[in-house]
């Protein structure tokens, strides 16, 4: 089968399509013929070393397909069941193994590639709207980088919990995707020349000095003071990722003396912790996406061959929604 393998860390043009062997499932584990993968930022992690992984490896957490093998002690799947999942190293390839417990069934009438592209970003978006900062009606969140894939579809969630969303977009067609979503205002940080200074004092004017309940920041590095200084007093900031770098250490005095603030940084796994949890999420998802009430944006696709050039242009931020690769 193809596979791209980066053999060493570093830019987007580490990455290269090989012949590789079959993959062969063990006891736990399904092999999957995958129709598409997803890109996210977390690849991007780890194959520039950011989050070190042995090299070589073959990137990608994120897909869907269709169920080819099935190895020992498996239950509850079967040769030909459609599957997504958000855990399978490896995916940037024809196939890919998986253990049994990180796959979920997709319904009849959700198309593999919508699948593929709710998947982490999805299930991120869920856990942050309704777990590590739970939404009601009333609150008020700023979502950064809004016409992303986590953007778009956490702000149609956090809205339909009833929260007023303002969202950041560098670009008219970014802040057109926003408004579509459902966000009540969009702030233009492309016209900002100082984000720390200038972002608060624009989300300030929006909330009548106030400031915001929560501010969902994937972005990081760039945003992160900003954020901070746009929260209304024990107001939440949710760091959950660094598009624009990792932010560096700060003194937690400033939490204080900026109104009792609270900082957390999840991951996903810590929110998948169990079946039960598993199924919650997934299930809300994809009865949303069935009924019509959340629409999951796929912005471009790229084939398997081109994994260097969805890598950097999602590194670019030049995306809008989800970028898959179809194998």
């Amino acid at each position: 089968m193809l596979a791209i393998i980066a053999s060493a860390h570093g830019s987007p043009e580490v990455l290269t399509l090989r012949e590789v062997p079959d993959p062969t499932p063990a006891a736990g584990q399904v092999t999957v013929a995958v129709t598409a993968a997803g890109v996210n930022f977390i690849d991007t992690y780890q194959r520039s070393g950011v989050y070190p992984v042995p090299t070589p490896f073959t990137p990608g957490l994120e897909g869907a397909g269709t169920v080819t093998a099935v190895g020992p002690e498996v239950t509850g799947f079967a040769v030909g069941d459609r599957v997504a999942w958000c855990a399978g190293a490896g995916s940037y390839a024809e196939q890919v193994v998986i253990g049994a417990e990180d796959c979920f069934h997709v319904p009849a009438g959700i198309a593999l590639p919508t699948a593929a592209a709710l998947m982490l970003q999805g299930l991120t978006a869920h856990y942050l709207s309704a777990s590590t900062f739970p939404l009601q009606s009333g609150h008020v969140a700023l979502v950064h980088a809004g016409a992303g894939g986590v953007g778009l579809l956490l702000t149609q969630l956090a809205v339909a919990r009833g929260a007023r969303v303002i969202t950041t977009v560098s670009s008219d067609d970014k802040e057109h995707l926003s408004r579509e979503a459902g966000a009540s205002d969009v702030v233009r940080y492309d016209k900002m020349t100082d984000l720390s200074r200038e972002l608060p004092s624009a989300i300030r004017e929006l909330t009548g000095g106030t400031g915001v309940d929560v501010v969902y920041d994937g972005v990081g590095a760039s945003t992160f003071d900003g954020s901070l200084a746009s929260l209304a007093p024990r107001g939440t900031l949710v760091l959950f990722g660094g598009a624009s770098g990792q932010v560096p250490a700060f003194d937690l005095q400033r939490l204080n003396a900026a109104g009792s603030l609270w900082v957390t940084r999840p991951s996903l796994g810590h929110y998948l912790a169990s079946q039960e949890e598993r199924a919650w999420r997934a299930g809300e998802l994809f009865s949303a996406v069935a009924a019509g009430e959340l629409n999951v944006r796929i912005g471009v696709t790229y084939s398997l061959a081109e994994a260097a050039a969805a890598h950097a242009a999602l590194e670019a931020r030049t995306t809008m929604g989800k970028v898959l690769l179809l194998p």
